[in-house]
């Protein structure tokens, strides 16, 4: 049967979720490692499910938080029952609707180039969450923006991964490539849905350090994960 074009794949796959209505889970496609499956239920892990990486990124939390790309709201969840002031944003009109059903008080579905005026102690991108830009051009001027959203001695937290190992593994020439190696397109389907193709961006610490940089940002790494991934913490530099 042919598959309908969706604009929110992932909305209509969580609200199922939260209704009781999940019966098959999401499939990802990627330019880099082809087709994958996204368990719902990941999208509604309890903090002690979290791994290590991200249990750490919440600990940083302070003051008033800003959460992009939140999703089913896992992080603001948390965050806001330990008593934060919890701005959850994200694209998809479905995650907004389930955050707010879970009890999220502030959860706005907008892009994150639409907030001017507003200024945060935490800036949270978790879930390789600066991969919004979606190209390696576009990198330091999103810094920028999220630069623009932070209070003095305000803090960005974010996870990234480095996808070297993956294509060094496919024999793949790094310094032939005319694109940076962690630029992926990615394509969802659920059900009889199929998502519009996007592009998400893995960066390497040294590169986002590099553009941290170039952004008027200090750049430091808190943490190391178990599998190329790492945990960063970019500050305004004084």
């Amino acid at each position: 049967m042919t598959k309908k074009n969706s604009p929110d794949i992932m909305g209509s796959a969580m609200l199922d979720f939260y209704r009781g209505r999940h019966k098959e889970d999401i499939i990802t496609y990627s330019s880099i490692s082809g087709e994958d499956v996204l368990p719902l239920a990941h999208l509604f892990r309890s903090f002690d499910q979290m791994p290590l990486l991200e249990q750490t990124a919440l600990s940083f939390a302070k003051g008033k938080i800003l959460d992009i790309g939140c999703g089913a709201g896992i992080h603001s969840l948390y965050l806001q029952q330990k008593g934060f002031d919890v701005h959850a944003i994200d694209t998809s009109k479905g995650a907004i609707e389930v955050c707010k059903l879970r009890g999220i008080k502030k959860a706005d579905q907008c892009d994150i180039y639409s907030l001017k005026k507003v200024k945060y102690d935490t800036i949270y991108a978790l879930m390789n969450g600066i991969g919004i830009c979606g190209k390696i051009s576009k990198l330091t001027n999103f810094l920028i923006h999220l630069k623009s959203l932070l209070k003095e001695n305000g803090q960005i937290i974010t996870d990234s991964s480095d996808l070297k190992y993956m294509v060094e593994n496919e024999n793949y020439f790094l310094e032939k490539s005319n694109h940076y190696y962690g630029e992926v397109e990615f394509e969802m389907f659920y059900k009889l849905e199929q998502g519009r193709p996007f592009d998400w961006l893995y960066v390497d610490f040294d590169t986002l350090q590099e553009h941290a940089r170039k952004a008027g940002l200090s750049c430091t790494m808190l943490k190391k994960g178990k599998h190329y991934d790492y945990l960063a913490k970019l500050t305004a530099k004084k």
